[in-house]
C-alpha cells in the first residue's frame, strides 16, 4: 500500500540541525532519544521511497519572529525539487502574519504547521485570526502541535485551541500526536467539529506507551473516527525505525478499510493529491 505521510520534517540545515541538538539534549537527560534517520538529505528522501512513502507533507515551523516568510520559501523550493512533497508553510504570531500566509496559499501551499510548543506563542492571539480565518476559508489543513507532550508549554493544552476552534469551527485542523498526552481530549474535538482530525505521529508505539499510554477504550473510540485519523511519523527524527508506527496502527485491528483511510487516502484528500 502507498503511504502519504502528513508529518514529516524536512528543513533548512541550519534549522534541523537545531532540532538535532535539542533532541541531544533530551539523550542527556536520560531518555534514550537516538535519532534514528539522522542521515543528509537525499538518503532521507531515499529512505522514504523505499519504505512506500508516494506523498508527505513537509513541515517547517518556527521558533521566533522573523522566521516564518522565510521558511515558507524554502518549503514552496523543496517541494519543487522533491516529486514527492507538497507544498507547505508555516506561520507566527507577529504583524505580517496574514499577509505571507496569503503569500503562501497563493503559491500553492496545502499544508501548514502550527507549532504551539516551540514557538511559544498563544494560537488565539488576535494577530492569528486573519490567519485561522484565511486556512479555514481556503479548507487548507494545518497541522497543530497543541497537546501538552513531551512538556507542557505556557500556551499549550487542548483547552487552548479549543478557543480557535470556537471562533473558526469550519477550520481544517489536524491535531499532531492525537493530542498527546490528553488523547480523549482530541476525540471529543474531533468529534464536536467536523474537520478536525488527528494524526498518528509517535501514536501507540513502544517509546511512547512506556511513558503515555492510549487510555482503555481508545481504539474503540478512533474505529467510529477513521476517516479523521490520518499517518504522521515524525520523521526523520523518531527514535525508531519507521515501520514501528504502521505496527503499530495495525495492531489496533480496525480492518482494511480503516487502514487504507489512514494510512493513504485521508491524508491525499487533506493534501488534495488529485490536483
Amino acid at each position: 500500500m502507498a503511504l502519504v505521510d502528513v508529518h514529516v520534517h524536512f528543513m533548512p540545515q541550519n534549522v534541523l540541525d537545531k532540532v538535532w541538538a535539542y533532541f541531544d539534549r533530551v539523550r542527556e537527560s536520560g531518555v534514550d532519544w537516538f535519532i534514528q534517520y539522522r542521515t543528509d538529505e537525499n538518503a532521507r528522501l531515499t529512505a522514504l521511497r523505499e519504505l512506500g512513502v508516494s506523498a508527505f507533507a513537509p513541515l517547517v515551523y518556527p521558533h521566533r519572529p522573523g522566521m516564518a516568510e522565510w521558511l515558507n520559501e524554502w518549503a514552496a523550493d523543496f517541494a519543487v525539487r522533491v516529486p514527492e512533497a507538497v507544498p507547505t508553510g508555516t506561520f507566527y504570531a507577529e504583524p505580517g502574519a496574514e499577509a505571507y500566509v496569503r503569500k503562501a496559499l497563493e503559491a500553492g501551499a496545502r499544508c501548514f504547521k502550527s507549532h504551539v510548543q516551540v514557538g511559544g506563542y498563544d494560537p488565539r492571539d488576535e494577530l492569528l485570526d486573519g490567519v485561522w480565518g484565511q486556512l479555514a476559508e481556503a479548507r487548507v489543513p494545518v497541522v497543530v502541535h497543541c497537546g501538552d507532550g513531551p512538556i507542557p508549554g505556557e500556551f499549550t493544552g487542548l483547552g487552548v485551541f479549543a478557543g480557535v476552534l470556537q471562533k473558526h469551527p469550519t477550520l481544517t485542523a489536524v491535531i499532531a500526536h492525537a493530542g498527546m498526552p490528553d488523547y480523549s481530549g482530541a476525540l471529543d474535538l474531533v468529534e464536536r467539529y467536523s474537520n478536525v482530525h488527528v494524526d498518528t505521529t509517535m501514536v501507540g508505539v513502544p517509546f511512547t506507551e512506556q511513558m503515555v499510554a492510549l487510555p482503555a477504550g481508545w481504539t474503540s473510540r478512533i474505529a467510529g473516527l477513521a476517516d479523521r485519523v490520518v499517518l504522521g511519523t515524525d520523521f526523520p527524527n523518531i527514535p525508531y525505525p519507521y515501520e514501528v508506527q504502521l505496527d503499530a496502527i495495525r495492531s489496533w485491528d480496525l480492518g482494511a478499510a480503516a487502514e487504507q483511510a489512514i494510512l493513504h487516502d485521508n491524508g491525499a484528500r487533506l493534501l488534495q493529491l488529485s490536483r
